[in-house]
C-alpha cells in the first residue's frame, strides 16, 4: 500500500531486557527493535498514510507481533511466528479490517497461515487489454468482501521444497457507479458471488532471510481452484508463477530480480482478473486475462544501518477489447528509496520508496522487502 510509515515501539514488561536496552542494539548502540521483539509482547506498530491512486488518500495502521523461537527456528532463514491486526480508511470511503497469523512449527518444517477480513473498496475498472489504458475513462465500482482463509505447507525432507494448500471462502458484492457497464466483458453475475477456493502450491525457497534477503532464490507456482464443491458459486481457475533471485554483486551492493506471470480462465470475475503489479503503477489499472511483469532492484548498504535502493520494472497485460478482439498494453515504472535496519537479529529492514510511472509519483512503505512472501 502506498504510504509514508512511522514505526514506533511501546513499552512491555520483561524480566530479562529492561529500559532502553529493549530499543538499542548492544553491538552498535543504534535504535533497534530486536530486543523489544524478543519480549513476551514485542510488536512493531506501523502507521502509514495511503497514497495509492486506486483508493485515494487515507491511512492504514497495524500491530505486527513477531516471535522468533530459540533453537532451529531461530535461524535467519526460518520464518518467525507473525501475528498482525490492522485496518485502513481512505478519502473515497474505502475501509477495512483484517487479522492474520503465520505460524512455524516442527523445527521449521511446517508453516501455517490463517486470516479473516472485512473489506469495502471503491475502485476503477479500466477494462482488459487495451481497455486498461489509464487514459480511458474507467468504470467506478465498489466491492465488499468478507471471509477467511487457512492453509499450511510442509517441507519435503532436507530440501527447500514446500508442498502447500490453502482454502478460502469469501462473500463478494459489487456495485457499479453507473448503470451502463460500458467496458465489456463484465458478466452481470459478477455482482454477487460466494467464492470457495482451494489453492495447491509448490514452492522452492532458498532465501537466506525471510524479511530482507540478500542471497538465494524463490520460485512459487500457485493454482487457485474455484469449485462448487468447495462452496463457490462458479467454477474457474487462475494461476500465478513467481520467481525471485537475490545476489550480492559487490561488497555492500545487493541485486534482486522478480518476475511474475499470471493467467485466468473463462468465467473468472472481472475483479479477480490478473493485473500488472509494479511500484509506480496504479493497482488494477493494467488488467487482462493474462499478465506478466518484472522488476529489478539494486540496494547500496552505505552504512551498517542505512541503505539506498533503485528499482525499475515493466509489465504487460493481454486481454479482450470492447469489440472482442485481443489486444495488450505495456507499462514501465521505476524509482528510488531508502532503508533502515530496524531489527538486526531478525534481518528486518524498513523504509520508503518513491516510484514514478505513467501517472503521479507514488510513495510506498516497505516492511522487510517489496516482494515479501509468506
Amino acid at each position: 500500500m502506498a504510504a509514508i510509515a512511522v514505526a514506533a515501539a511501546a513499552a512491555a514488561a520483561d524480566t530479562t531486557t529492561t529500559g532502553s536496552a529493549r530499543f538499542t542494539d548492544a553491538e552498535d548502540g543504534w535504535f533497534d527493535l530486536g530486543g523489544f521483539l524478543d519480549t513476551a509482547y514485542g510488536f512493531v506498530p506501523v502507521a502509514m498514510p495511503i497514497t495509492e491512486p486506486a483508493v485515494g488518500y487515507g491511512a492504514a495502521a497495524a500491530l505486527v507481533f513477531i516471535d522468533r523461537r530459540e533453537g532451529a527456528a531461530a535461524k535467519a532463514d526460518m520464518r518467525p511466528n507473525i501475528t498482525a491486526v490492522g485496518g485502513l480508511i481512505t478519502e473515497n470511503d474505502s475501509q477495512g479490517l483484517a487479522a492474520g497469523h503465520l505460524g512455524t512449527w516442527l523445527d521449521g518444517r511446517l508453516r501455517t497461515q490463517a486470516g479473516i477480513a472485512d473489506i469495502d473498496l471503491n475502485l476503477e475498472f479500466f477494462g482488459l487489454g487495451s481497455g486498461s489504458d489509464p487514459g480511458n475513462d474507467p468504470l467506478d465500482y465498489g466491492i465488499e468482501a468478507r471471509g477467511g482463509t487457512a492453509g499450511a505447507s510442509y517441507r519435503w525432507g532436507d530440501s527447500r521444497l514446500w508442498f502447500g494448500a490453502r482454502y478460502a471462502l469469501v462473500n463478494t458484492t459489487v456495485e457499479f457507479g453507473a448503470p451502463d457497464l460500458g467496458l465489456a466483458p463484465i458478466d452481470p453475475a459478477d455482482r454477487d458471488l460466494r467464492l470457495g477456493v482451494l489453492t495447491p502450491s509448490l514452492t522452492l525457497d532458498h532465501r537466506d532471510n525471510f524479511f530482507t534477503p540478500v542471497r538465494g532464490w524463490y520460485v512459487d507456482v500457485s493454482v487457485p481452484l474455484f469449485r462448487a464443491a468447495l462452496g463457490s458459486d462458479r467454477d474457474f481457475e487462475t494461476m500465478a508463477l513467481t520467481g525471485i533471485w537475490y545476489r550480492p554483486v559487490a561488497p555492500d551492493w545487493f541485486f534482486a530480480l522478480r518476475g511474475t506471470a499470471r493467467t485466468s480462465t473463462d468465467g473468472t470475475p472481472f475483479f479477480l482478473r490478473p493485473y500488472v503489479k509494479l511500484r509506480g503503477v496504479q493497482a488494477i489499472s493494467y488488467q487482462g486475462e493474462t499478465t506478466v511483469d518484472a522488476e529489478a532492484e539494486l540496494r547500496w548498504q552505505f552504512h551498517p544501518r542505512f541503505s539506498m535502493v533503485g528499482f525499475l520494472g515493466a509489465g504487460l497485460a493481454h486481454g479482450s477489447t470492447i469489440s472482442g478482439t485481443d489486444d495488450e498494453r505495456s507499462v514501465a515504472a521505476g524509482g528510488t528509496g531508502f532503508r533502515y535496519l530496524l531489527a538486526r537479529r531478525y534481518g528486518l529492514h524498513m523504509g520508503i520508496d518513491l516510484a514514478f510511472g505513467p501517472d503521479d509519483p507514488v510513495i510506498y512503505v516497505i516492511f522487510g522487502s517489496p516482494w515479501l512472501r509468506p
